[in-house]
Parts: C-alpha cells; sequence; structure tokens
C-alpha cells in the first residue's frame, strides 16, 4: 500500500512535532508532500529540519495558495498547526477539496466556527481527528481503566486543578495567545486538554457549564500595582528586560531565533511581548463549575502564575475516591525541548475504597513526551494503531465537545450567567 501523503499548514513550533516523526519514524505509511503557511522564513526552517534527517526540500506554498498546493501535490490528509482562530479555514477548506484532515487541538476557538466544521463534516463526508496527547499519557490512561473497572463504582464528583509555572504559563502571554481573539483565552486553547481528559475518563459530555475569570498576576495594571515601574514591549533590544525573569531571550535559543526572531521582517510578528505589556486581553485565574450528561459534577481551576506545573485530580464515587498527583517538567514552546512537553518529573495515583484499606496504583511512564505517550499518539495517528478498548483516538466530536466547555466557560464570564452546552451547537 503506497503511504499516505501529508500536508503540513502551519510551520511553528507544534508543527515540528507531526513532521518529524513522519519523517524519522513512519517512513513506510506516511509522506511528507508540501508546507504552507503566511510566512516563507519559517517554512525554509521546516524544509531545512526534514532535509537534515533524509529528506527532500518539499515545495512551499504561501497561505493564499492553499488551493494550488492542493492540486499540485494531492495529499490525502492535511495537518493544521496554524494559529488557532485560522484552524477553521484550512479544516473546511481541506475536507471541500477532497482531503482528510488531522487538527492541533483546539479544534476552533468559539460556537459559530466549531458549527462551521461540524457542517462541513457532515457535507463533505470527510474524516477529521483531533490531536489529544495527553490522552495517550500512562497515568491518564490508568485513570481510565480505573474508572471504567469501577474501582470506586459511579463517578459523582470531579475536583480538578491545573497548574501553570512562571515559564510556561507565562509563554502564553508572550505570544499571538494573548488576544483572546486568536486563542478562545485559556479556557479553550489550553484547557481543552483538560476538559477533553475528563470526557474521557467520565465516559460523558458536558451539560452545563458556569465560570469566573480575570487577569490577576500579568498585564501592566497589575504590574503597576505591585510596585513595578520598569516597563517595554518586547525583550528583544531591551536593557529593561536583561533582569527579568519572565523575558523571553530568543537569540539564545537557536530554534526560537530561526523560527521568530529571523522571521520578523515578513509578519512582524514578535514571539517575546512582555508579560506585564498592555493588550493582553485572556485570563490568568479561572474557576469552573460543570455538569455532565452522566450526572457528574465538576470544579475546575486554572492558573497561570504558579511555582510548580502540573495538576491534582480528584473523583468521588458511590464506591470510594481516586486521587492522582502528577508534577511536570517545565518547557517553553519551540525552545529546543519538544521532549520535555507534558514530560512527568512525579506520578502518584491512589484509590480509597469506601469500606477497605487504601491502595497506590502503580504507572509506567514510558521515553517521549507526555509519560510516554507521545510515541502512542504518534503511532496511532500515522503508523499501525492497535486495537484500543479505551478509544483514545479523538474524533472531530470529541474535538467539538472539549472546547465546547471552554467556549461556555468563556461566555459564561462575560454574560455572569449558566450555559447550556446543547445551545452552542447543533451536531
Amino acid at each position: 500500500m503506497a503511504p499516505t501523503k501529508y500536508a503540513v499548514v502551519g510551520t511553528g513550533g507544534r508543527a515540528a512535532f507531526f513532521y518529524r516523526a513522519i519523517v524519522q519514524d513512519f517512513k513506510e505509511s506516511a509522506t511528507l508532500v508540501a508546507f504552507c503557511d503566511t510566512n516563507q522564513t519559517r517554512m525554509d526552517v521546516a524544509n531545512s529540519r526534514v532535509q537534515e534527517l533524509g529528506l527532500a526540500k518539499l515545495p512551499t506554498y504561501k497561505a493564499a495558495d492553499f488551493d494550488r498546493m492542493i492540486e499540485e501535490t494531492k495529499p490525502d490528509v492535511v495537518l493544521v498547526t496554524t494559529i488557532d482562530r485560522t484552524h477553521h479555514q484550512y479544516i473546511i477548506r481541506a475536507m471541500e477539496l477532497g482531503c482528510d484532515v488531522m487538527s492541533e487541538k483546539p479544534m476552533t476557538v468559539d460556537e459559530n466556527k466549531c458549527q462551521l466544521i461540524l457542517d462541513a463534516v457532515k457535507s463533505t463526508k470527510q474524516q477529521l481527528r483531533v490531536t489529544f496527547n495527553y490522552r495517550y499519557a500512562p497515568h491518564n490512561t490508568k485513570v481510565r481503566e480505573l474508572l471504567l473497572d469501577g474501582a470506586i463504582g459511579r463517578v459523582t464528583s470531579v475536583h480538578f486543578e491545573w497548574l501553570l509555572n512562571t515559564r510556561h504559563g507565562a509563554d502564553y502571554f508572550r505570544r499571538w495567545h494573548r488576544d483572546k481573539r486568536n486563542s478562545g483565552g485559556l479556557l479553550v486553547h489550553k484547557s481543552t486538554h483538560h476538559f477533553d481528559l475528563v470526557n474521557f475518563w467520565l465516559g460523558s459530555q458536558p451539560a452545563t457549564v458556569f465560570a469566573q475569570g480575570d487577569l490577576k498576576f500579568y498585564g501592566k495594571e497589575n504590574a503597576e500595582a505591585r510596585g513595578e515601574t520598569q516597563f517595554y514591549s518586547r525583550a528583544h533590544g531591551s536593557s529593561a528586560a536583561a533582569n527579568d525573569p519572565f523575558a523571553l531571550h530568543m537569540e539564545e535559543h537557536p530554534q526560537l531565533k530561526s523560527m521568530y526572531l529571523d522571521a520578523e521582517h515578513e509578519d512582524g510578528y514578535y514571539r517575546d511581548q512582555s508579560v506585564f505589556g498592555d493588550g493582553i486581553n485572556i485570563e490568568d485565574t479561572m474557576g469552573v463549575l460543570v455538569s455532565y450528561q452522566s450526572g457528574a459534577i465538576m470544579t475546575y481551576s486554572l492558573n497561570a502564575y504558579c511555582p510548580w506545573e502540573g495538576f491534582r485530580v480528584c473523583f468521588n464515587g458511590t464506591g470510594g475516591r481516586l486521587e492522582m498527583d502528577v508534577l511536570e517538567e517545565s518547557y517553553v514552546n519551540a525552545g529546543g525541548e519538544q521532549s520535555k512537553e507534558g514530560a512527568v518529573a512525579h506520578t502518584k495515583i491512589s484509590v480509597h475504597p469506601m469500606f477497605a484499606p487504601p491502595y497506590e496504583v502503580e504507572v509506567i511512564e514510558g521515553e517521549g513526551g507526555h509519560g510516554g505517550g507521545d510515541p502512542i499518539l504518534l503511532n496511532d495517528l500515522f503508523g499501525t494503531p492497535a486495537p484500543d478498548r479505551l478509544n483514545r483516538a479523538a474524533s472531530h466530536v470529541d474535538g467539538a465537545m472539549s472546547i465546547l466547555t471552554g467556549i461556555a466557560a468563556n461566555k459564561a464570564i462575560r454574560t455572569g450567567q449558566v450555559v447550556q452546552v446543547k445551545d452552542l451547537v447543533q451536531f
């Protein structure tokens, strides 16, 4: 059987995770045919990387030439790793032109774009998958197994606390994510992982959502309130940024320099903006209350300025309680630390049966990002997936249900009202 042909649209930091895997590990079953981006410099960097891995230089296409790329290179699948707010454009157009699609999370950023995608899947009959790697992390898989096998009976409530630290968490406030129009805010861009995990763990979907959130740490006004007097717009070329622990100095990171600093002349995108500057309109402190179709409820919090990174999740059920603590290693996207993304420094899972002694559950982490989950995901995407009773492969419906929790939470923050998820889109 001929290898599946992939075209990549969006060649920023996330794209390398996929195209490197295709070239290095899945030569028999997958092949790259083209790169597409708004920025030629970044496409040239991507080409240099695949050439280092032994692949011939690929044709490159500017975003305006997306249709021509499909016509000339005839990919079977389009991999979408662009800025979040443009995902729907490429997903829909690729399907209209006869291609299946793999999209990086989040599938899109609001309910209107989500509806357009759902309609396109229905009308074109093409396949759309969303690449949720957290499902494949061994510790998250183990929780799904335990709950599926009834370790604590029927789950009635979940308490889920996610912490982003002042290295990784701050990074969302330096770049395009700081504008909610681009990313949907962290409740969509980041929390889509977490909300998908809860859907996956419970085998259910969200029904109602209420939320509160605000910008309480990052941003100029918060810094001024703490007595800060030294400000700058971006780190590069700024003396004020020299001793700022929150500054990102791209010239010290070869990958960041080649992909962003050296590419600025094309699009004026600054990857190293000050996290204490003006123009940030996403929240850094969020609390969400969700009810599920299964009858369970969840309390969820996300904070983006913590001293450590990871999460705690607790499940209460009719037969006991399950607790998981995960300490993750910190990283900066495209900073040359791909293997550290979601890398696990410590994991503890404990089960507390209702009328029996508690016990700890062993988790065997593997090599690669997300505790060894990334290689499993990549094989699921590009190789020959094994039978999976847990159904970790995420469809467009899974992609939609994960973002709809965050989209509903954003609406609740704006309106102060409880949001019915079923009112956001029609499947």
